[in-house]
C-alpha cells in the first residue's frame, strides 16, 4: 500500500530530481521567473519555498542550510540579498504559477511560475477597488440629481459668454 505517498517523482531517480530540482531554483532565484511544465513547477513551488523562508533569517546556519540544497554562491547571495529583503513582510506564497497553454510538440501543459514581489505588471492590477453593493433606489436617485447638477453648472458659463463680448 501507497498510503500518504504523494510525492511527484517526475519520471526521473532521486539523485537526478534533487540535481534538476536544485537547478530551476537557482534559474528562478536569479532570473525571478522561468517556464517549464505544469509538474515540474509545483514541484518546484515545494522545493524553493522553504528555501526563501529561511532566507528570512540571515545567519550562518540559514545560509549553510540553503547552501546545501542549491550549491551555487550567486544564487545565494541573491536570495538573501535582494530577495530576502522583498519578501520580508510576506508570510507565505513567495511564488505563482500561470499557465500558458500546451507544447507544441507533446502537448505537455506549459506555465511559468515566478516570485510574487518581483512582477511589476501584476503588482499593479492587484490594487483593485473594492466593490461595493448598491441598491436600487440610490442610483435612481443618483440619476435625478444629476440633470439638476449639470444644468446648474452649465449655466453660469452662457451666462458668462455674452458678458465677455
Amino acid at each position: 500500500m501507497r498510503h500518504n505517498k504523494k510525492f511527484n517523482h517526475l519520471g526521473r531517480t532521486a539523485s537526478h530530481r534533487e540535481a534538476m530540482l536544485a537547478n530551476m531554483a537557482i534559474s528562478l532565484i536569479m532570473h525571478k521567473r522561468i517556464t517549464t511544465t505544469l509538474a515540474k513547477a509545483k514541484a518546484l513551488k515545494k522545493y524553493v519555498e522553504p528555501l526563501i523562508t529561511r532566507s528570512k533569517d540571515d545567519s550562518t546556519n540559514s545560509r549553510r542550510v540553503v547552501f546545501s540544497y542549491l550549491q551555487n554562491k550567486y544564487a545565494l547571495k541573491e536570495l538573501f540579498g535582494e530577495v530576502a529583503a522583498k519578501v520580508g513582510d510576506r508570510p507565505g506564497g513567495y511564488t505563482r504559477i500561470i499557465k500558458l497553454g500546451t507544447r507544441q510538440g507533446d502537448a505537455a501543459p506549459i506555465c511559468f511560475i515566478e516570485l510574487v514581489d518581483f512582477d511589476e505588471n501584476m503588482a499593479k492590477t492587484v490594487t483593485k477597488k473594492k466593490a461595493t453593493r448598491r441598491s436600487r433606489k440610490s442610483t435612481k436617485a443618483e440619476a435625478a440629481e444629476a440633470p439638476v447638477a449639470e444644468t446648474a453648472a452649465e449655466t453660469p458659463a452662457v451666462e458668462e459668454a455674452p458678458k465677455a463680448e
